[in-house]
């Protein structure tokens, strides 16, 4: 499992200690109001921690992971993610996977650019490391994350329904620009 740095941030793997961080990151509706096709917010400690162990099995590829994002003194900020995105049901699944990047940070850390910070670390890394193609999908709403994915460099595509089961907005960087 690797670490990803940058001139603010630090993503790492999540360990069992920061378990109350996650709960109480994904336990506040304002922050996962928009993740997914059915948000839920976590409601307990083993939850935290049942995700926390499927989130180091991810963070064991070569490219893809899920970070906590942490400030250079080790704050816990937010999560992060890239990883391959779930068709909707209907989709072709002999398509290659798309790969996702994803991130969400506690509301007590909003406004001070450390999405786009971490978001564009992981993207560089990505390509870096070979990935030639990386998406995100925000909620037709999340007018604060289709922000953050153009300041990365994202293109809009428009709208779809290809992911998740849910309509949802969908941006592409490639490594070719």
């Amino acid at each position: 499992m690797r670490t990803i740095t940058s001139a603010r941030l630090v993503l790492r793997p999540w360990e069992a200690g920061d378990a109350d961080f996650l709960l109480d990151l994904e336990g506040r509706w304002e922050v996962v109001r928009y993740l997914g096709a059915d948000p839920t917010t976590m409601t307990s400690r083993s939850q935290a921690l049942a995700s926390i162990e499927r989130r180091r099995a991810i963070s064991e590829h070569p490219v893809h992971g899920i970070w906590v994002i942490t400030d250079q003194a080790g704050a816990r900020l937010g999560n992060l993610l890239l990883k391959p995105i779930p068709l909707s049901a209907g989709e072709d699944p002999s398509d290659p996977a798309d790969v996702e990047i994803g991130w969400h940070l506690h509301p007590d850390t909003w406004g001070h650019g450390y999405a786009t910070e971490a978001a564009r670390a992981a993207s560089v890394d990505a390509v870096a490391r070979g990935q030639s193609r990386i998406i995100a999908v925000t909620h037709p709403d999340n007018h604060p994350s289709q922000a953050v994915c153009r300041r990365i460099g994202m293109r809009h595509l428009g709208a779809t329904t290809r992911y998740m089961d849910t309509s949802c907005e969908l941006f592409e960087l490639t490594r070719d620009g």
